[in-house]
């Protein structure tokens, strides 16, 4: 039985699939601070200490937390995940898209790739949509609790996942399976039947890495939004993404259509390759 083709859409999360860093939906606030201020101390970490960004945030996510006497446990980043608020449509995406996928005779993975924390992730109402979240996280204790970090993705780092995914790979650890040859045939998702959606610069390694090896990459933007508005039109002038849409993911929206229509040409590429191969 011949096998269907897999399209991977591949997901950044904070202005994504959600209007603002999740951090920012109840994290900060339980802390006892202000959103402009927790992002300012933590930029000050950075630049002075000439220090990852990602691992900036993260440390002062812990300290914080710990301050405000805040015991950390995966529970309690799901908890704040479950406030994380998200652009119209994207609940019902999913189910519309999977269900496209199958008119077509197209099997469709979600995954994410995301410099914001897994384990918020995971609290928010969509998580069980993902086969694979891959995002920053933190160590644990045998009380539960985090004690340290654990994984931190940033811009550059994102890119790894990519080629994880291209060989279904699911390991956040795995360093040796991903850097093995493969032949092109036995890779479980080629670049071109990727998909990547980011709303930024940050996004960009991964965004040029999907298009350059024959992929699709998206940049979605809020509306309301001019900064990022123009970031998007941006990297559609400088070609580092095939199209650019508002995120609205509702049916029938821009979204919608250009995914939609991406996974159509991804069959008939299928499709097309098949018939060279069988004459």
């Amino acid at each position: 039985m011949r096998r269907k083709p897999i399209v991977a859409l591949i997901y950044d999360f904070d202005g994504t699939l959600s209007p603002g860093n999740m951090q920012e939906f109840g994290f900060i606030q339980a802390i006892g601070k202000k959103p402009q201020e927790f992002w300012q101390e933590s930029d000050d970490i950075a630049v002075g200490q000439d220090a990852s960004n990602i691992l900036s945030y993260m440390k002062l996510m812990f300290d914080e937390a710990r301050k405000a006497g805040i015991k950390l446990r995966r529970d309690d980043f799901r908890r704040f995940g479950a406030s994380v608020e998200l652009f119209d449509g994207v609940r019902e995406w999913f189910g519309i898209v999977n269900e496209y996928g199958r008119s077509c005779g197209v099997k469709v993975e979600h995954y994410i790739n995301s410099s914001g924390l897994a384990e918020m992730i995971e609290g928010t109402e969509i998580a069980r949509e993902f086969k694979r979240i891959f995002a920053c996280s933190f160590i644990y204790n045998k009380e539960g609790e985090a004690e340290w970090l654990g994984v931190a993705v940033d811009y550059t780092a994102k890119t790894q996942f990519l080629f994880k995914i291209n060989k279904g790979i699911l390991s956040v650890r795995d360093n040796k399976k991903v850097n093995e040859s493969q032949a092109e045939d036995n890779k479980r998702v080629p670049f071109p039947h990727m998909i990547y959606m980011g709303d930024g610069e940050t996004d960009v390694p991964c965004m040029k890495i999907v298009k350059m090896f024959g992929g699709h990459s998206i940049a979605v933007y809020n509306p309301e939004n001019k900064k990022k508005v123009n970031v998007a039109k941006k990297l559609l002038r400088q070609q580092r993404v095939n199209f650019i849409t508002p995120a609205d993911y509702t049916k029938g929206s821009r979204t919608y259509k250009v995914v939609c229509s991406i996974i159509d040409k991804i069959r008939a590429d299928f499709e097309l390759a098949q018939l060279a191969k069988h004459f």
